[in-house]
């Protein structure tokens, strides 16, 4: 019986999109599409009559929807009710759990970055790093959600998470979860000069970096410029985004998305008022800097109206529309519809935005990005989208610049170049360059060595 209602319902499915294409490929279409729904509903009344032990066929069903999904791209996946819900509350700005934002690749859970503030952060997790157990349970072959909901929990209550990082063995790490709190916006002054971090693209995010500008000046009104602060923050909402690029410009497009049709695109643009009055700015990134982190970069870099100092971004320039299902009784898809343009028609996809100043944190960081394949980016995505525009993103290499010997160990080398650079107004010729010195113990890896990008 269920074998039958999956298939009456995949021929209504067929039914209501007949009239997209022209009725001699339609009716080919439909033929293999009812053929396949019919295996599917083959192969999941065998599994129900045949596996060892008994199986629930909701979660069968979600598996696969969710597998399906997945193939397309590592962005699209589905999300049944549960998950759903556990999104509006992150998009809203809190929840209780270890502070990650993760992804699967090939099989893995890797974290793309460790939220600002959160116990995942404090306990020293870095961008990178896969997830291969929870409280001795492996996380193999197991699901995004299925692995959030295992670092999500009571605050108080605490979680043995086992990482792996590249190059080293792996570790054991206890954290405390706790209820966090995503304010994305915090603000400090560094001398003359105002520091903005954002950490997440939230509902808040807008107002929240119009209220930190604003205290920045009320503190100092002869504030000589900003640095903004990106790294490491994987991206969140697009209004977000466009907000915040908007309150650094007085026109011009902010961003593009370009979907599957030549007519299908939507442009995004500023509006007049500049927040911060046209005071110069430096904007840092870096390899965990994603998405909405990206489409900010990206819009004020072409409109000339900040420079880019770090390491170029993680290269997520798609967009992913959510669309319930039933009012999201059952759940919803998050599937990606188009890709995100720079102003100058720059894909970000899989490329990434590339600093105008290239500056490593640390000597150790600085062997990563000349071994390339340690990074983990966009690009490494086996199923990643194309970038659309036939560039690639930039391989293995020896930054530019990287700290001294004699650099502080806890110092921020990213930061103090950008208020370098601010110093000099942002006019980034007039900076006195600090090219990397690399000693005989740091030199690129021999020929056998070399990493694929």
């Amino acid at each position: 019986m269920r074998k039958l209602a999956l298939i009456g319902i995949s021929a209504l499915a067929i039914g209501a999109s007949a009239a997209a294409v022209s009725q001699t490929r339609m009716g080919a279409q439909a033929a293999e599409t009812y053929r396949m729904l019919e295996l599917f509903g083959d192969v999941v009344s065998i599994v129900e009559r045949g596996y060892v032990v008994e199986t629930d066929p909701k979660k069968l069903i979600e598996a696969a929807l969710d597998g399906m999904l997945q193939s397309l791209d590592p962005h699209s996946n589905y999300l049944n009710a549960e998950d759903y819900q556990r999104l509006n509350e992150r998009s809203a700005g809190a929840y209780s759990g270890v502070g990650l934002e993760i992804t699967s690749e090939n099989g893995l859970i890797r974290v793309i970055t460790p939220m600002d503030g959160g116990p995942a952060l404090r306990a020293g997790v870095q961008a990178g790093e896969v997830i291969t157990s929870i409280n001795g349970q492996s996380t193999a072959g197991q699901t995004v959600a299925e692995v959030s909901e295992q670092l999500r929990g009571a605050a108080g209550e605490s979680v043995v998470v086992t990482f792996l990082r590249d190059g080293e063995e792996p570790r054991d790490v206890t954290i405390v979860r706790e209820v966090i709190r995503t304010f994305s916006v915090t603000s400090r002054l560094e001398g003359d000069f105002g520091y903005i971090r954002i950490s997440t693209f939230n509902a808040n995010t807008g107002r929240e970096l119009a209220e930190e500008i604003a205290e920045l000046r009320g503190q100092n009104p002869n504030l000589r410029g900003i640095v903004l602060d990106l790294r490491n923050n994987g991206g969140g909402l697009l209004d977000a985004a466009v907000a915040v690029s908007d309150a650094f410009l007085e026109r011009g497009e902010i961003v593009s998305q370009r979907g599957r049709r030549p007519n299908d695109i939507h442009r995004y643009n500023a509006t007049p008022g500049d927040l911060t009055g046209g005071l110069p700015v430096a904007v840092l990134i870096n390899y965990g800097s994603a998405s909405a982190s990206e489409i900010v970069a990206g819009a004020l870099r072409d409109h000339q109206r900040a420079t880019m100092v770090g390491l170029t971004s993680f290269g997520k320039g798609s967009v992913q529309s959510v669309m319930p299902l039933r009012s999201g009784q059952d759940g919803a898809l998050s599937i990606t519809t188009a890709r995100y343009f720079t102003p100058s028609g720059q894909s970000i996809q899989r490329i990434g935005i590339a600093p105008d100043l290239e500056v490593a944190r640390s000597r150790r960081e600085a062997e990563i990005v000349a071994r390339s394949s340690f990074i983990y980016s966009e690009a490494a995505y086996t199923n990643a989208l194309d970038a659309s525009v036939g560039a690639e993103r930039r391989g293995a290499h020896s930054p530019e610049e990287a700290p001294p010997e004699d650099f502080p160990t806890d110092g921020d080398y990213q930061l103090r170049r950008a208020l370098d650079l601010l110093e000099v107004g942002g006019n980034l010729s007039r900076l006195e360059r600090r090219p990397l010195e690399v000693t005989a113990a740091e030199e690129a890896p021999a020929a056998d060595e070399t990493p694929a990008d």
